[in-house]
């Protein structure tokens, strides 16, 4: 059996024992042989730790761990580093992310993957689940995209809401979690509008109430693709945010809103209020005449306030968003029938959030129990 090494504390006994024989007038070859070494031994543990006590002894061996130490500890932060500096750029917020970030890391360093995953903040069994999809997701999802492809300025919430009109059983976090997967965008939210404050801390608004208590109109302008300009008169009705009606002709002035407003009176009935701005059309003695003899009432704006006709403009900015935009109008009789077709899809289809992302008039749908008889 191989004699063990002998440990720090036994050489350093060792040379102290050589030295008290040779103070004993023993010579250095016989005290050498006394301990039981060769002579190289003897010169290289005197090299070593020559002169040295046991203390002292102690006190080299605590700082050469403690060096160790250190040098761990700075080739750990050094892998670290390396691997947050491989690591993709961004938050890694979801745990997708990060297995495909921690796979990608390993690869390319070789590091274990314990220590990635602590590094980089992902628990392993997180990193070692594999995702299983439910069964219709891959339905759900062509659903998603092809509702995205046909409402392109549409969120995931009112795409959810149109999943659910379809049939599908999907919350709102389903079909956002689907949405951020796919890399579908989402469009930018307009910014806020302050609004007119008078001087005595109040604010000029007239909300509405109920149906017909207030409705509200407003132009927008367009171009047909040759050039040349149209205009839009849209009318709405601000409770139930339904769009009662959208003219489009080429030129439209004051005899052109009364006509207008006479075919909806017509089918409606007169509202209370009638909102608008200060435009030559709206201001016009005939039309503030013609709308004091059916009953109604005028609730202009103040000038260059446009926030205080708020549901009008917000509808105007969904209309050229959604429409007038992605549009062109080769003639003035194509862009009224778009017109038109857009303006019922609003009204029927299209999800509201302020009403709970439902449409301001659905269609109705009779039952198959109560449907006539086909003879």
């Amino acid at each position: 059996m191989a004699n063990k090494r002998p440990k720090p504390e036994e050489i350093v006994s060792k040379l102290r024992q050589v030295e008290v024989l040779m103070g004993q007038d023993m010579s250095r070859l016989d005290a050498i042989r006394q301990i039981g070494v060769v002579e190289q031994t003897y010169y290289r543990w005197r090299k070593k730790y020559g002169g040295m006590g046991v203390d002292q002894l102690k006190e080299l061996k605590r700082l050469q761990k403690e060096n160790e130490r250190l040098r761990r500890a700075v080739s750990d932060l050094t892998l670290d580093k390396l691997i947050l500096t491989e690591a993709a750029k961004g938050k890694l917020l979801s745990p997708a992310r990060r297995r495909a970030c921690i796979d990608h890391v390993r690869n390319q360093l070789k590091v274990s993957e314990r220590r990635a995953c602590r590094v980089l903040g992902q628990h392993r069994s997180t990193q070692r689940h594999i995702p299983q999809g439910r069964a219709d997701e891959d339905r759900l999802v062509a659903d998603m995209i092809e509702l995205t492809r046909q409402y392109g300025r549409y969120g995931y919430r009112r795409i959810a809401a149109l999943l659910r009109e379809a049939g599908w059983s999907v919350s709102d976090g389903r079909v956002e979690r689907l949405w951020r997967r796919e890399g579908l965008k989402v469009p930018m939210k307009q910014p806020k509008k302050g609004r007119l404050w008078l001087n005595d801390g109040s604010c000029v608004r007239l909300r509405p109430e109920y149906r017909n208590h207030v409705w509200s109109y407003d132009f927008v302008h367009c171009r047909t693709d040759d050039g040349k300009a149209f205009r839009t008169l849209n009318i709405l009705d601000e409770y139930s945010r339904e769009c009662l009606a959208i003219r489009v002709k080429r030129k439209l002035n004051a005899v052109d809103v009364i006509d207008a407003l006479t075919d909806l009176f017509i089918l409606r009935g007169a509202p209370r209020f009638i909102r608008s701005d200060n435009g030559p059309e709206f201001v016009a003695q005939a039309v503030r005449d013609w709308i004091a003899a059916v009953g109604a009432q005028t609730a202009y704006i103040e000038p260059g306030s446009p926030w205080e006709n708020g549901y009008c403009e917000s509808f105007n900015g969904r209309f050229r968003d959604e429409l007038l935009n992605g549009e062109i109008f080769y003639s003035l009789r194509e862009a009224q029938i778009l017109i038109e077709q857009w303006r019922k899809h609003y009204n029927t289809k299209r999800p509201h959030s302020a009403l709970g992302y439902r449409p301001p008039a659905p269609e109705t749908i009779i039952p198959m129990d109560h449907r006539p008889m086909m003879h």
